[in-house]
């Protein structure tokens, strides 16, 4: 059996099997290199592939490393969440601490309505100013005007494992009107090495819209982002936007019809961010 058939098809972050983002995973990755895994996350075709590393340490602790169609990222949310729920459906829900490129992140699994739910917790999120001909050339590709933002949710660059430019749109409408350059777009977050542009719309004191455009990945839209989730709950919090400790839900992919939902908790202090969701097993 080739090492690309090996791996397992989830969707992470589903609502009740529907939805989510796809993600492989492939729980044993003894023997391969950085090019081949690179090959079989552009065969599987997903925005990330995650690669696991059994190391002979300690039973909860695994080296990850996570690959786009087009190269390997530092961290991924979602395909993590798969992982942690692919192990779990194999050797038992409970505790795991995975070495990525950003740092340790511990993740936890439980049973909670006949499913595993996972919850990751990210390294310590860091909050910036974003360049203002950076912010420019964004609104541009985006095809925004800075009327069109929401001044109570200001651009910022977060980062809770890779860096996100958030911009929130003041409507639904406007973040719902999604047709941008993806060349251009592109080429500025590879200049600045973003991971993703995390657009949000909030509905309420508690719970958000978002989209990720992706072109680092080679993907138009990313429907559920667990990275850019924790990067945005560290936003939050450094800008005083909302009052620790909260429970925020995300609702992501309903405008590319693969509705997600991602729970993120949001600590006091300066310690990481938590995002949960379940993962299903992909047919066929």
């Amino acid at each position: 059996m080739s090492d690309t058939a090996q791996a397992l098809r989830y969707t992470a972050f589903d609502v009740d099997g529907e939805g989510g983002n796809p993600a492989g995973v492939v729980l044993d990755a003894r023997g391969l290199d950085a090019a081949r895994m690179q090959d079989i996350a552009a065969e599987i075709g997903f925005s990330e592939t995650a690669f696991l590393f059994d190391e002979g340490g300690a039973p909860d602790r695994f080296r990850i490393r996570y690959f786009s169609p087009l190269a390997e990222v530092a961290f991924c949310g979602h395909v993590t969440i798969a992982t942690a729920v692919a192990l779990a459906e194999r050797r038992g829900t409970g505790s795991l601490r995975l070495d990525t490129m950003a740092g340790e992140v511990g993740v936890e699994t439980r049973e909670a309505g006949g499913r595993v739910l996972a919850t990751l917790t990210s390294v310590p999120p860091t909050v910036r100013d974003v360049a203002e001909a950076d912010l420019a050339a964004a609104l541009d590709a985006l095809g925004w005007e800075a009327a069109q933002l929401d001044p109570a949710l200001p651009p910022r660059i977060a980062n809770a494992g890779n860096d996100h430019l958030v911009l929130a749109a003041s409507t639904r409408a406007r973040l719902a009107d999604l047709d941008y350059d993806m060349d251009a777009l592109g080429e500025l977050m590879a200049r600045n090495d973003w991971t993703t542009v995390h657009l949000v719309w909030r509905e309420s004191e508690t719970v958000f819209h978002a989209r990720d455009p992706f072109p680092p990945g080679g993907v138009v839209e990313d429907p559920a982002t667990g990275a850019a989730a924790a990067a945005f709950g560290g936003y939050l919090r450094s800008l005083g936007l909302v009052a620790p400790p909260a429970r925020l839900t995300i609702r992501q992919g309903e405008d590319m019809g693969r509705p997600s939902r991602l729970l993120v908790d949001v600590p006091s202090g300066d310690t990481g961010i938590s995002v949960s969701g379940t993962a299903a097993l992909m047919g066929g």
